[in-house]
C-alpha cells in the first residue's frame, strides 16, 4: 500500500482479543472432544446391549439345562431303589457300598449329594440298575427297632409283683434311681452299673420287674428279643444292635430291655458254621456298644437263663447280676 501512496496503520492485537480468540478455539476443541466421547460411549452402549442380549439367551439356555438336569435326577431317584450301606469312600466320585444281599460294590456317587453326610455304616439308596448312590436315607429308615410310646408302656407297678422285695429294692437302686436322681450319684461319687442281668427259671417274674421299672420311670423304653438280632444276611445283626443303641442315644435317658438274651450270648467256642460266627459277631458288637456307652444317661437291662452262664457279660463289671427267686411261681395276682 505504500507504493500507491496509501498508508495502512496496523493494529496491534489487544489482550482481550487474544483471550477471546483462544477461548473460541478451546470451545471448538472441547466440542470436538465431546463429540468423540459421545461416539465412543454410543459404541460402548451398543456393545453392552449386544452382551445383555447374549447373557439373556445364555441364561435361558442354562435354565432349560437345569430343568432337564432336575428331571434326570428325579428320574434316577424314582422308586424302586435298592437299600444299601455306605462302607468307605474311594474318591469324590466313587465309593464302596454294600447291598442287602451281602455283596459289596464299587459304585458312583450322585454329584448332587452332600459328601459330608456320607458316613460309614450310613443307610443309602442305590439305583436298581447301576447301583449308583442316589440318596442318603435317615438312620432309622431301614430299622425294625421301635421305641414304646407313652401309651404303650406297661402299667405294671412294683406292688403287682408279689414277693422278691430284695430284688425289687436292688433293681430300683441299680436302674430307676440312677435315672431319676443321677445328680445324687454323681455328688456322692458312685458310678451306677451299666446294666442289669436278670436270670432264673421261667415264671419267676424277671420280665415283670422290667415292666415295673418302665412304668415308674419317664425314660424311653426299648424292648427287643435276642433272637431278632439273628438275621439271614451277614452284618444285619450287628447293624440292628447299633440301631438299638443309636435310638437310645437319641432319646436319652433310655432303657434297653433285651429279652431272651441267651439266643446270642452263648459261651464262646470255635465256630464251624457261618451262622455261629455271625452270632458271636452280634455279641461282640453288643459288648462294644455297652463298653462305649454313656452310663450316666442310659441303662441296659437284660434277661438270661441259668444254663448259659454269661461270663463275657459279667466281665469287667459290665452288668450287675440279679437272681430271681425260684420259689416264686406266681408272677402277680390279677385284681
Amino acid at each position: 500500500m505504500d507504493e500507491i501512496g496509501i498508508s495502512i496503520k496496523k493494529e496491534e492485537p489487544t489482550f482481550e482479543s487474544v483471550v477471546t480468540e483462544k477461548a473460541a478455539l478451546m470451545q471448538e476443541l472441547h466440542e470436538e472432544d465431546l463429540y468423540v466421547k459421545y461416539k465412543k460411549l454410543s459404541r460402548h452402549l451398543e456393545m453392552l446391549d449386544i452382551q445383555e442380549s447374549y447373557i439373556k439367551d445364555e441364561q435361558l439356555n442354562l435354565k432349560r439345562e437345569l430343568i432337564r438336569a432336575q428331571e434326570e435326577v428325579k428320574r434316577i431317584k424314582s422308586v424302586p431303589l435298592v437299600i444299601g450301606q455306605f462302607l468307605e469312600p474311594i474318591d469324590d466320585k466313587t465309593a464302596i457300598a454294600g447291598s442287602t444281599t451281602g455283596s459289596n460294590y464299587v459304585v458312583r456317587i450322585l454329584s448332587t449329594l452332600d459328601r459330608e453326610l456320607l458316613k460309614p455304616s450310613s443307610s443309602i439308596a442305590m439305583h436298581r440298575h447301576s447301583n449308583a448312590i442316589v440318596d442318603i436315607l435317615p438312620p432309622e429308615a431301614d430299622s425294625s427297632i421301635a421305641m414304646l410310646g407313652k401309651e404303650e408302656k406297661p402299667d405294671v407297678a412294683y406292688s403287682d409283683v408279689g414277693g422278691m422285695d430284695t430284688q425289687k429294692q436292688e433293681i430300683r437302686e441299680a436302674v430307676e434311681l440312677p435315672l431319676t436322681h443321677f445328680d445324687l450319684y454323681k455328688k456322692i461319687g458312685i458310678d451306677p452299673p451299666r446294666g442289669v442281668l436278670l436270670y432264673g427259671p421261667p415264671g419267676t417274674g424277671k420280665t415283670m420287674l422290667v415292666k415295673a421299672v418302665a412304668h415308674h420311670t419317664t425314660a424311653a423304653f426299648i424292648r427287643v428279643n435276642g433272637s431278632e438280632f439273628v438275621q439271614k444276611y451277614l452284618g444285619e445283626g450287628p447293624r440292628m444292635v447299633r440301631d438299638v443303641f443309636r435310638l437310645a442315644r437319641e432319646n436319652t435317658p433310655a432303657i434297653i430291655f433285651i429279652d431272651e438274651i441267651d439266643a446270642i450270648a452263648t459261651k464262646r467256642f470255635d465256630a464251624q458254621t457261618g451262622a455261629d460266627r455271625e452270632v458271636q459277631r452280634i455279641l461282640l458288637e453288643l459288648l462294644n456298644q455297652m463298653d462305649g456307652f454313656d452310663q450316666g444317661s442310659n441303662v441296659k437291662t437284660y434277661r438270661d437263663r441259668t444254663d448259659y452262664p454269661q461270663r463275657k457279660l459279667q466281665r469287667l463289671s459290665r452288668l450287675q447280676v440279679f437272681k430271681a427267686s425260684p420259689h416264686r411261681i406266681k408272677s402277680y395276682v390279677v385284681p
